[in-house]
């Protein structure tokens, strides 16, 4: 084929269909599939179906990219979304039963079938059961054909699906209630024993979400490196192996995977526009690159992405109703008060503006009232930070429940920042008690919000917590705090640790040589000079709302080097 389009790498799925363009598109569809961009899979496939109309495994294509996935389950889609999806699935399923189909494409479009049970958008119980009755047929299907890939991974998907993000229970490190994922597991080792499953880019795609929220997601670090650049114009795929890097210490493999997928969803913009889904996969891969650059102390590339993210999210953007783009995007935008508290921007917190229209941007208006009062209090404006948590309260109030971030809302997440702003506010008014409670319940609340990647909070509560108590003196408590955060101690569950985070190295390291423990301090050492050399920043204390002029007698490290 003379017509250009993106690299997709060399996915090839045999199928019957007598036109070799067709073919092409199909491939492209599964392609996007895999890759989580499901609009243009959609088109994808009815390119193939306007060469060849009696393609049937095209129009389950269609059907299975329109439905429900791993990021968009069916209590995600909006009523006028949901009523048309499901009638359009449901219509290709019934015209794909007639199409030219060889058995193991029987097998899929009867399989997907299961998927969609009922032509009424109202009856959710249904819905919900079709997730079950479809991994049972997919099931079914890869045993029959055990040497099929996309079966396989294809089965996998809808195993995952039945309890998408809820996969592990983070506590026992078993399998959460009603999870399938060992099930998924098993077919997808058995895939990666082999060179097309270590080359299928749903397989390794779907592997990174079987076991980043388990407590050894380090075992999918093969499969995150097999993904690396396999598809070179799909910026979901260039993104996924991040979601492992973070989780192992990783943060600038994960900041350069994602400035990757950047680049490639600027490609894609040129020719799509913005106006679509996966403008909430372009925003997730700068939300990672700014969560990514923070951790490693960068905050030149944290901001850049920041600024970026924020500049895409226009109100034409969070204006579309259908998908409700505000919902799933508007939390988006105030990244960078996250990043200039992270770095101790207090001057820049303080004189950032509110966006004009506060209804719309609800989130964004609470998250710059906390940034303020957190940059009053650590600059012993007392009187001004309580005045901004009174307008952060009635900010929050303000917000509706559906507004969220990926699997957080609004609500869950900014009361997190409630608590780390009483937590500072009365620190600094000298009620010590009521300050390291205040904290204290912050982490609580971080520890517990939903899993997520990025995690919700987008700066370790115990970041601030360890600095605090160092500065008065309890650095025994500052040493356990540390300690969890890195991993370091059984306290957390894996995917609330940060292994290797220079913040934290630095605290701990501090920790352990006030209190001798010299021989843990010469090892946590290695590790932070190692960790602070990627930082444009001085690294001085775990939390920049850490006030006093601690002892550097124990370590100059990460303290020379500035960029700014």
């Amino acid at each position: 084929m003379s017509e250009s389009y993106y690299d997709l790498g060399s996915y090839h799925r045999p199928t019957d269909s007598p036109s070799e363009a067709a073919r092409v598109w199909f491939d492209r569809g599964m392609v996007w599939s895999y890759a989580f961009n499901h609009e243009e899979a959609v088109h994808c496939f009815d390119r193939a179906l306007e060469l060849d109309a009696d393609f049937a495994l095209a129009r389950w294509g269609v059907a299975y990219a329109v439905g429900p996935n791993y990021n968009k389950g069916w209590d995600a889609f909006d009523p006028v979304d949901l009523r048309a999806s499901l009638a359009r699935a449901r219509m290709e399923l019934r015209l794909a039963t007639d199409g030219r189909a060889s058995a193991v494409e029987r097998g899929l479009i009867h399989a997907l079938i299961a998927r969609f049970p009922t032509d009424d958008p109202d009856d959710a119980d249904a819905l919900t059961a079709g997730h079950s009755a479809y991994a049972d047929a997919m099931s079914d299907l890869a045993t029959a054909f055990p040497d099929d890939i996309d079966v396989a991974a294809l089965a996998a998907d809808a195993l995952l699906n039945v309890t998408a993000w809820a996969l592990w229970d983070s506590r026992t490190g078993e399998p959460a209630p009603g999870s399938r994922v060992v099930e998924a597991k098993r077919l997808l080792d058995g895939a990666l024993v082999t060179t097309a499953g270590r080359e299928h880019p749903g397989i390794l795609h779907l592997y990174i979400h079987a076991m980043e929220m388990s407590a050894t997601p380090q075992e999918a670090l093969p499969a995150a490196d097999l993904l690396r650049g396999l598809v070179p114009d799909a910026g979901h795929l260039q993104h996924m192996p991040s979601h492992i890097d973070v989780l192992c210490g990783n943060y600038r493999d994960s900041v350069v995977a994602n400035q990757s997928a950047v680049r490639v969803d600027r490609r894609f913009v040129e020719h799509q526009g913005p106006l679509n889904f996966y403008s909430l996969y372009r925003a997730h891969n700068l939300h990672f690159v700014v969560y990514s650059a923070m951790f490693e102390g960068n905050s030149a590339i944290a901001l850049s992405a920041a600024d970026e993210l924020a500049g895409q999210l226009t109100p034409e953007l969070l204006a579309i109703e259908s998908p409700p783009m505000a919902d799933w995007l508007e939390a988006f935008v105030p990244l960078r008060i996250h990043v200039l508290v992270r770095f101790g921007r207090w001057d820049d917190l303080i004189a950032t503006p509110l966006p004009e229209d506060t209804e719309l941007y609800c989130t964004t208006a609470a998250t710059i009232h906390y940034g303020r009062g957190v940059a009053h209090a650590a600059s012993g404006n007392l009187d001004q930070a309580r005045a901004e948590r009174e307008l952060f309260a009635a900010a929050y109030d303000r917000i509706p429940e559906s507004r969220y971030l990926f699997n957080n809302t609004s609500h869950d997440i900014l009361a997190v920042a409630a608590a780390m702003l009483d937590g500072e506010i009365d620190y600094r008014a000298g009620n010590f008690d009521d300050a390291f409670a205040h904290l204290q319940r912050a982490v609580e609340l971080d520890d517990g919000l939903p899993y997520d990647e990025p995690w919700g909070w987008m700066q370790p509560t115990r970041h601030a917590l360890g600095a605090l108590l160092l500065e008065q003196g309890r650095v025994e408590d500052a040493a356990q705090v540390y300690a969890a955060d890195l991993g370091l101690d059984p306290t957390l569950s894996r995917s609330c640790q940060h292994p290797g985070n220079v913040w934290s190295l630095h605290g701990y390291h501090e920790c352990l040589t006030r209190l001798g423990r010299d021989a843990e301090a010469v090892i946590i050492g290695k590790q932070l000079e190692l960790a602070s050399a990627r930082a444009d920043v001085p690294i001085t204390a775990s939390c920049a709302c850490r006030t006093d002029e601690p002892s550097r007698q124990e370590s100059k490290v990460g303290q020379t080097r500035c960029c700014e």
